[in-house]
């Protein structure tokens, strides 16, 4: 028999990021299990990300992880307003790295980053 607080959440991570083992124990104190996936090494694919995008409700922009080395080290800040939704897509599928960590999904529901309010609003203590 399962309970309401018996589900599994997929939770793209980077191992030895700080804020995502933060992420991670939290969610797993409130009794999830975690399916982990490690960013650097698998990605999301494109599909992946085009469902996940969709599901957050967040603009694209808000998925780049802006203070990371790689999107410095490709310019991206002055890249970014050419590229089409489809192009930033394929860039963050190519690179885990310059997505924002971690992201967690229930297959309803997206968060991207551990925002204290707006992660414990999504998945913390009902």
């Amino acid at each position: 028999m399962t309970t309401s607080m018996d589900k599994t959440l997929k939770v793209y991570h980077l191992p030895v990021c700080s804020t995502c083992k933060l992420a991670n124990k939290q969610l797993r104190q409130i009794g999830y299990t975690l399916d982990d996936q490690d960013i650097r090494e698998q990605p999301p694919t494109v599909d992946e990300l085009t469902d996940l995008i969709a599901l957050s409700g967040l603009p694209i922009g808000k998925w780049f992880n802006t203070s990371g080395e790689a999107y410095r080290e490709m310019g991206l800040k002055d890249k970014m307003k050419q590229l089409s939704e489809s192009e930033k897509i394929k860039l963050l599928a190519s690179n885990g790295m310059l997505i924002k960590r971690p992201v967690v999904s229930d297959g309803k529901r997206v968060t991207v980053g551990h925002r204290e309010p707006d992660f414990s609003a999504a998945w913390g203590g009902r």
